[in-house]
């Protein structure tokens, strides 16, 4: 952990998040012989896409994207570990590398934040969040359009999948655990549960960052939940912040943020899509867009954390880090019971 507690810096300034790995792992066009390296060379299954496993077989590559992050101004890097649980790697039999890839990601990190740190002058804190995403499996929806009360997984399978996710986190070093791109809650429940659970077991205890995801215009979340009741179904984790990510850009957020800034008890982030994809699924939005953006945001007050998501690249990081460097940080706001 940083020698600076996150809290403090929170009550200092906005802190910057990173940006996508995937659209930058894009611009290496990797193959997939690429992603099976030596290790994996005659692997049965093509493993093209399984972003994760770069970390054990292309690990130069995520310290390279952690280090332009920082180099942008990054004070929170996410691992590359979405995808990183035994449920979502045994679409390519990979289930037994779920821990390893884990602490392989958290490594990748760490050998970015030494190498930043040896190469700036800045002697900032700064932050490895432990990316725990959504999985490809979900408790609350029917795959099966003809049983709606058909579930493909189960809570107790959803939890001892997170649970050796955090494991493999915090073996690592990560400072941070992030449950983020919840579309739904019932998997961020399970989620939260792992952790609070290995918290209890190992006497340890990290921060833990919520981040859901909004999927349109009618402002709830892919299982149906307003912004109001995700918040409240979460909110006995006692998250260091919770927020949005992915689905939408800015434009698109801007109004969900703004309530939930008006009813969270905690820090809030932010980190949207570098607008909504064109027709070719490519994300155009312009760096100084969404800084404009995110400055707006900043500048009323409804933001802690702030950064990008899909499309989004260290050129969006930097312009987003400038434009809110010398803005003040929401307030957390005074609750009744604390009059």
């Amino acid at each position: 952990m940083p020698a600076t507690d996150i809290k403090q810096e929170l009550q200092k300034k906005i802190l910057i998040i990173d940006g996508a790995m995937g659209t930058m792992i894009q611009r290496y066009r990797l193959e997939e012989k690429d992603y099976r390296g030596e290790r994996f060379k005659d692997w049965h299954k093509d493993v093209k896409g399984n972003n994760d496993l770069l970390s054990i077989t292309q690990p130069h590559i995520i310290t390279a994207i952690h280090k332009e992050y920082l180099e942008a101004g990054a004070d929170i890097i996410e691992t590359n570990t979405f995808s990183s649980t035994l449920i979502a790697q045994a679409d390519y039999d990979m289930q037994d590398l779920a821990y390893e890839l884990n602490v392989a990601s958290v490594h990748c990190a760490q050998k970015a934040v030494e190498a930043f740190l040896a190469t700036t002058k800045e002697k900032k804190p700064i932050y490895i969040a432990g990316a725990i995403g959504p999985l490809n499996k979900t408790l609350s929806l029917s795959p099966d359009v003809n049983n709606p009360g058909f579930r493909a997984v189960t809570f107790d399978e959803v939890v001892k999948a997170y649970s050796e996710q955090i494991k493999g986190l915090i073996d690592g070093g990560v400072d941070i655990l992030l449950i983020e791109t919840i579309f739904d809650t019932l998997n961020a429940k399970a989620a939260i549960f792992a952790a609070k659970k290995y918290f209890r077991e190992n006497n340890v205890e990290l921060p833990i960052m919520i981040s859901g995801t909004i999927t349109d215009a009618s402002g709830r979340t892919l299982s149906g939940q307003t912004l109001e009741a995700f918040y409240i179904s979460v909110k006995h984790a006692n998250p260091l912040s919770i927020g949005l990510n992915c689905a939408l850009g800015a434009n698109e957020m801007r109004g969900h943020i703004e309530e939930l800034s008006n009813m969270a008890s905690c820090y809030v982030s932010s980190y949207p899509n570098a607008g909504l994809p064109n027709a070719m699924g490519e994300y155009d939005e312009a760096p100084e867009d969404t800084a404009h953006f995110l400055e707006e945001w900043a500048k009323n007050g409804w933001v802690n954390i702030v950064g990008g998501c899909c499309g989004t690249t260290p050129e969006h990081i930097k312009h987003i880090a400038e434009n809110v460097k010398n803005v003040e940080p929401r307030k957390l706001p005074i609750l009744d019971n604390e009059l």
